[in-house]
């Protein structure tokens, strides 16, 4: 697939990145000689130095399957891939960032002929706010039109799980599968002779019913662990966006802005939320706000460093719940050895999200978890898929992709080596981020992409 990015900042080169890596055929145009040139340095690609909303630029990827658009300017953006569906480029992404935008997506997309939006930064607080009120829902995920159910089950001091290996306890895990394991905010694939530990988090998938069955055996709900008042430090628009699923939710939400003018868009525009002038970063203002009450503490400024210590800080007045926001992927593995429960970097989730775009219609629900780190995706399999027909241990599929279940028939199959996967199965995989090129290989038809 020929595939055009204008705009290479952290998402454009990350997409080129992950693109050329699916043998896609990539050009990176931008403006900025000297960002194309450190690109160039470490990345194999075809770059324009050009404006991209200049028709003479677009007019030389007109024929090209896909445009992305991922400039810092969300108008830029949607005149980018207005112009180039009108000169013949059959599919445009716009990314798309401001609330007042969000609010008429539908019809911004029909008018200017966009196929599809993103938006970092609501789908960073839509993670975020999945991963805080997780334990107000029976089921994390439910797949398959509900048929297939994944949890999260912490082992805490269940005698029947710690201190025990998972080949010895396989009884509890009837027509279910262990697909990962949380430990020490790293996730781990297991296997049969991986031992449980008392603060290990397993992330298993089944049938609802038996899904169902082992919730009622094990007493998973706990009330203990309801999340009912947040503190967000920085009111941007990852803020915004989760202070208002929260408040709607019924949670008590303060959040910490030290722009004035900011502050009053955030109180005009906010229902039920607590808006503070201040610096953050302030040990006296968090303690006066009495920030050791507090459920959870999520970090999302615009500075990593910044986000990092008092993300540490938090930890320290005994937060439940720590969440930094980063930008650096680098930065992720520090966070989370430091104790912190979830760093998650915006750029990470929105590429996974135009890639499953460009894999086609296939992928019918995706759902970020672990962390940031890991995905679970839905997939309606196609007879042309490298994956059809063909025993599940001859793929050699990496460690980081485990297929959870697959549903034929209405009939849920837990599979093992031996299952085969046929066409027009539902089939639902997880996978680690860093693996999702790898799965786009192994899904993509064979001899072509899909349209």
């Amino acid at each position: 697939m020929k595939i055009a990015i204008i705009g290479a900042g952290k998402l454009g080169s990350k997409l080129a990145e992950s693109l050329i890596r699916s043998d896609h055929d990539v050009v990176l145009i931008d403006n900025n000689a000297q960002v194309l040139q450190r690109i160039n340095e470490h990345l194999d690609v075809l770059t324009i130095n050009s404006n991209g909303v200049q028709i003479e630029t677009l007019n030389k990827i007109k024929t090209y399957d896909l445009i992305i658009a991922c400039t810092e300017s969300d108008e830029k953006n949607m005149i980018i891939c207005s112009i180039a569906k009108k000169l013949g480029c059959d599919k445009a992404i716009a990314r798309i960032r401001d609330p007042e935008y969000v609010k008429q997506l539908d019809l911004i997309k029909k008018e200017m002929n966009i196929d599809h939006v993103v938006n970092p930064d609501m789908a960073t607080s839509n993670e975020i706010f999945r991963y805080l009120v997780k334990s107000y829902t029976l089921f994390n995920e439910l797949f398959v039109k509900g048929k297939v159910g994944m949890i999260e089950f912490n082992v805490g001091s269940h005698d029947a799980f710690s201190g025990n290996k998972l080949r010895e306890i396989s009884n509890q895990f009837n027509n279910m599968l262990i697909v990962a394991i949380s430990r020490d905010g790293k996730i781990i694939i297991p296997h049969g002779d991986t031992e449980l530990f008392e603060n290990d988090i397993l992330f298993i998938i089944g049938e609802k019913e038996n899904i169902l069955n082992f919730v009622k055996r094990n007493n998973v709900i706990d009330n203990s662990k309801y999340v009912k008042n947040v503190m967000i430090m920085g009111g941007g628009k990852i803020g915004y966006y989760l202070a208002e699923k929260l408040s709607h939710f019924g949670v008590n939400v303060k959040i910490i802005e030290i722009d004035r003018d900011r502050c009053k868009y955030l109180s005009e525009n906010l229902d039920n939320v607590l808006i503070l002038h201040g610096d953050g970063t302030d040990i006296n203002l968090l303690e006066e706000e009495s920030i050791e009450t507090m459920d959870a503490f999520v970090a999302t400024s615009g500075f990593d460093e910044e986000n990092l210590l008092i993300s540490l800080l938090a930890r320290q007045y005994g937060v439940r719940e720590v969440i930094a926001k980063v930008s650096r992927p680098s930065y992720v593995d520090i966070i989370e050895k430091l104790g912190i429960n979830m760093a998650i970097n915006p750029v990470s989730i929105i590429s996974g999200n135009i890639l499953r775009f460009v894999q086609g219609r296939n992928i019918v629900t995706v759902s970020h978890l672990l962390q940031g780190q890991a995905e679970v995706i839905e997939i309606i399999t196609h007879d042309k898929m490298n994956i059809i027909n063909i025993p599940l241990s001859e793929l050699n599929l990496p460690q980081g992709i485990i297929i959870g279940s697959i549903v034929r028939d209405d009939t849920v199959i837990i599979p093992n080596g031996k299952t085969i996967i046929l066409p027009n199965d539902r089939v639902v995989v997880f996978c680690r981020l860093s693996e999702v090129p790898e799965l786009e290989n192994l899904l993509k038809p064979r001899g072509g992409l899909f349209k």
